[in-house]
């Protein structure tokens, strides 16, 4: 027993060294951890050396890994800003979900998949990754200009989209009930549930801060770790309901992520709160996600089918360059600011994998389109810090980077 144990913790002890180790290295080169994280599950996992192996520990603790990642996820978005976007982020975000998704859509039927695995070829598409485009936002120092501020904006909404849509299509599946009736009432559970946590969440979970900080205030065994405390089970009340539904436990925890954020809490208590969810999710439980998601890929998709990996790859980046570049024309941008929001719309990275391995999980999709689909995440997620460099580049040619005053309102060049 004891030695048994001990190769389970050796086997953890290398999955978290692999990942940071590789995931710093990643970060260094100008690309976001996670794609380091996959990379070191690729190589040292059953894919090629072996030295990671699959462990009943390490998917239980993937599993909290990709709950909590999805309620910081929640906690970077201000559900309020939203509905203040302008136009053109609305538009871009619009463009960006539909025109791949629809393309994805049309993809899985063509290559005979069912229609719930042509469903998350779909969703896959129309994802995105904010963390990749905040990242390279920063390191282009162009969060000034009016790009910056449409990219951030769509790509707020266009995964608000995509967790709405993958919402659905989990409890499509979960029931597997196509009647009228069936996905009738699927529709009215799934909006009622929304409509629910956003009356409790927006409402009444700041009555239950206000509540927390006054006994903070009164008893001295009342810390700060109890707001991390509250804050872990309003995440898993979200997500206990969620699942009651037929909604996946993430949507849970994203949407308690969002209105986390809305708590009226003191700076020092919210940021505590904030800091111990991020170092538990980046720091720990993320990254063995991410390596033990790469134990499922099959490295035989580039010998075995090609054909397949080319067109995702094609319907990828056709889909949401074309369609957040199009959808950009009727607003206020340029042709050239709209093309260069599409280069950064394009990158997927952790809510496509993450969509993916759910898929999979659950039997949806095989191994063969799941490993697809993530190496597809990771290229397009690669290429955003090159395509938007340029992008930028060829916008200050052009004199048309536009930048934003002090208010962040009326734009100027």
């Amino acid at each position: 027993m004891v030695e048994a144990a001990g190769i389970d913790l050796l086997n953890l002890l290398a999955v978290l060294t692999l990942a940071w180790i590789v995931g710093t290295l990643a970060e260094r080169a100008g690309y976001p951890a996670l794609m380091g994280e996959l990379l070191a599950g690729i190589v040292f996992g059953p894919a090629l050396l072996g030295v990671l192996q699959p462990a009943p520990e390490l998917d239980v603790l993937a599993e909290l890994g990709v709950f909590l990642l999805m309620i910081y996820v929640g906690m970077e978005v201000d559900i309020h800003e939203l509905v203040q976007l302008g136009p053109q982020a609305l538009m871009v975000a619009f463009g960006g979900f539909v025109v791949p998704f629809a393309l994805g859509y049309g993809l899985g039927v063509a290559i005979g998949a069912s229609i719930e695995q042509a469903l998350f070829v779909g969703i896959a598409m129309a994802a995105t990754s904010l963390a990749t485009k905040s990242r390279i936002l920063v390191d282009l120092d162009i969060l000034d200009t009016r790009i910056a501020s449409v990219l951030l904006g769509g790509a707020l909404l266009s995964d608000v989209g995509v967790m709405v849509v993958f919402a659905g299509v989990t409890g499509f599946v979960e029931t597997g009930d196509v009647s009228l009736l069936g996905l009738a009432t699927l529709t009215a559970e799934a909006l009622a549930y929304f409509a629910i946590v956003i009356v409790v969440g927006d409402r009444f979970l700041p009555y239950l801060w206000e509540h927390l900080e006054r006994r903070m205030e009164r008893h001295d065994f009342v810390d700060k770790t109890s707001a991390f405390t509250v804050a872990l089970v309003v995440s898993l009340s979200f997500a206990f309901f969620a699942a009651a539904v037929d909604l996946h436990m993430i949507v849970g925890g994203f949407m308690a992520g969002l209105f986390l954020r809305q708590a009226q809490l003191e700076p020092d208590i919210y940021e505590h709160m904030y800091t111990v969810i991020y170092d538990l999710a980046m720091g720990f439980f993320a990254p063995i996600f991410f390596v033990t998601v790469a134990f499922d890929l099959s490295l035989g998709v580039f010998t075995e089918n090609p054909q397949l990996l080319a067109a995702v790859v094609v319907v990828a980046f056709v889909g949401k360059i074309a369609g957040s570049w199009l959808f950009a024309l009727p607003t206020k941008l340029s042709a050239r600011e709209g093309l260069v929001i599409g280069f950064g719309m394009n990158g997927r990275g952790t809510v496509e994998i993450v969509i993916v391995s759910i898929a999979l999980s659950s039997g949806i999709i095989g191994q063969e389109l799941f490993s697809v689909l993530v190496f597809t995440a990771i290229f397009t997620t690669a290429l955003v810090p090159v395509t938007v460099k340029w992008g930028v580049d060829w916008l200050r040619r052009s004199d048309d980077l536009v930048f934003t005053d002090a208010a962040g309102t009326e734009p100027e060049v």
